[in-house]
């Protein structure tokens, strides 16, 4: 059985950083693994991903310059580090794994086989 599970969430002040992980474990084949927000009342949205073989990265828009995605093989484990939080930043933050080949960027959340839980990231103005 596949679990993810992350940690790292909490409440932060406008400008401050926190950094999520997410371990993975079981039987999978990891091609990329992600992270996706849902923010309250809103759809969830993709934040970034990594190939989990060449290491290269993607991210949304709104996150490029505050938000690092990196990966530790070994551990089977992803971190998000996000800096210069905003308030607008806040919502419940998903790692995926994608067990699946794909040659472009795994934006999507139907690339993505496994699911953590979701941790609380709460950006106070």
């Amino acid at each position: 059985q596949v679990q993810l599970v992350e940690s790292g969430g909490g409440v932060v002040q406008a400008g401050g950083s926190l950094i999520l992980s997410c371990a993975a474990s079981g039987p999978f084949e990891n091609y990329a693994m992600g992270w996706i927000r849902q923010a309250p009342g809103k759809e969830r949205e993709f934040v970034a991903t990594i190939n989990w073989f060449d290491g290269n990265t993607y991210y949304t828009d709104s996150v490029k310059g505050r938000f690092t995605i990196s990966r530790d093989k070994a551990g089977n484990t992803v971190y998000l580090q996000m800096n210069s939080l905003k308030p607008e930043d806040t919502a419940v933050y998903y790692c995926a794994l994608a067990e699946s080949y794909y040659s472009g960027i795994y934006l999507y959340d139907y690339f993505y086989d496994y699911w953590g839980q979701g941790t609380q990231v709460t950006v106070s103005s």
